[in-house]
């Protein structure tokens, strides 16, 4: 036997050491990305508030649901006649009962940026979208319909939902994204807004203002809050003066 077979024999004769096989993810890896009103209380408290609103309008008189949505709508005829209110109120209805699609949607678009930057931080970007979204879309009309160049049937379509406080905060978090996956998330975002006008009578006034609706939000969303909140972020975790950032184990 040569000397070099032999190392290689006691080699051989050591026990094989342990290999770490990756695990699936159990269940509760899923969870954690639930809103719950521990870690994320608004989207929590929102998709709970959108729940009730849903179930009233399922079950309450056909004719009292309608009152309500009429006098929440934000089109031109409710923004000129009562602006506060159809500002607060048309955002706590969904515009059909898909709840539970809604919650997916929150899970992915609401509840990160609540969970990175807080509960006040987060309602304020999905309120501010919702209010300056409607304002830039609905007070052309408005304007429009005062010169007599549109009818004034133009400014009494059903105008409510969640979609422009959802557009802005997906818009923040696109920006908050680096590389290919904030181009690939603002594809996403762009086409998604695309499909929702094709879905919906693309001709009509009412599909035209929700589509400039949806992109004034999500591009508020992405021009304005997301460099914002990048930089509070960023002032968050710079190291103080005299205190030095600690070594690289990379």
């Amino acid at each position: 036997m040569t000397g070099e077979a032999q190392p290689m024999l006691r080699k051989a004769g050591q026990p094989i050491p342990g290999v770490a096989v990756p695990q699936p993810p159990g269940s509760g890896y899923f969870v954690r990305f639930v809103p719950n009103p521990k870690s994320t209380p608004f989207t929590f408290g929102y998709l709970v508030l959108l729940l009730g609103t849903t179930l009233l309008l399922k079950f309450a008189d056909p004719a009292v649901g309608a009152k309500l949505l009429q006098l929440s709508s934000t089109d031109a005829h409710n923004l000129w006649r009562r602006p506060l209110t159809s500002l607060l109120t048309s955002a706590l209805w969904l515009s059909d009962e898909g709840w539970l699609a809604y919650v997916v949607i929150f899970a992915i678009a609401v509840a990160p940026l609540e969970r990175r930057f807080g509960a006040r931080r987060a309602a304020t970007v999905f309120f501010s979208g919702h209010v300056l979204a409607t304002l830039v879309t609905e007070l052309p009309v408005m304007a429009l319909i005062s010169a007599h160049v549109l009818p004034s049937s133009a400014g009494r379509w059903l105008d409510i939902g969640v979609s422009y406080g959802f557009f802005t905060t997906a818009g923040t978090l696109v920006f908050l994204l680096r590389g290919r996956a904030r181009l690939g998330a603002l594809a996403a975002v762009e086409a998604f807004i695309a499909a929702i006008w094709l879905a919906d009578a693309p001709a009509s006034l009412d599909s035209v203002v929700t589509l400039l609706g949806h992109a004034v939000a999500a591009h508020f969303g992405l021009l304005f809050w997301g460099p914002r909140l990048r930089r509070a972020s960023a002032g968050r975790t710079r190291i103080p003066a005299g205190r030095q950032a600690p070594e690289s184990v990379v």
